[in-house]
């Protein structure tokens, strides 16, 4: 079962965070938490969305932080969570520096391709253009 799959009704995402419905309400306004949404606009929240709801109520409850700050703390976890995948992927290829990283729509970082150990430079520009995207190149120095 996945963590971000649509499985409880507010009232059982609510029992389960030991919240009031309306507060689970209150909290997707403020967008500290988005659960899901089905055709007719009723809630379904997912485990993830559970387990944030538990923090929410932690940090307010006991620490003393109010929703603005654990606001802008969930979306900071959010963001090394993010950093961190990428520089796991970054780190995964054996000779960085002999990979081209190319920038996603997004402005992710995307390894594309292996560099050959001596890199022919009128082959570059035809594979970075098949691929439609944007590379800076810097030759290596031998």
């Amino acid at each position: 079962m996945q963590d971000d799959a649509p499985l409880f009704v507010i009232s059982r995402a609510a029992e389960l965070a030991g919240m009031h419905p309306q507060t689970l309400r209150q909290y997707d306004r403020l967008g500290l938490v988005s659960p899901r949404r089905t055709a007719g606009r009723g809630r379904r929240y997912s485990l993830r969305d559970v387990a944030t709801l538990r923090e929410v109520q932690r940090l307010s409850q006991d620490e003393g932080v109010n929703l603005a700050g654990i606001k802008r703390i969930l979306e900071l976890e959010a963001q090394v969570e993010r950093l961190a995948r990428q520089v796991d992927y970054l780190r995964s290829f054996v000779e960085p520096s002999r990979r081209v990283f190319t920038a996603d729509p997004r402005g992710d970082v995307v390894a594309t391709r292996r560099v050959p150990r001596t890199p022919r430079p009128q082959q570059a520009p035809r594979a970075i253009a098949a691929a439609g995207a944007v590379v800076l190149w810097r030759p290596t120095r031998d």
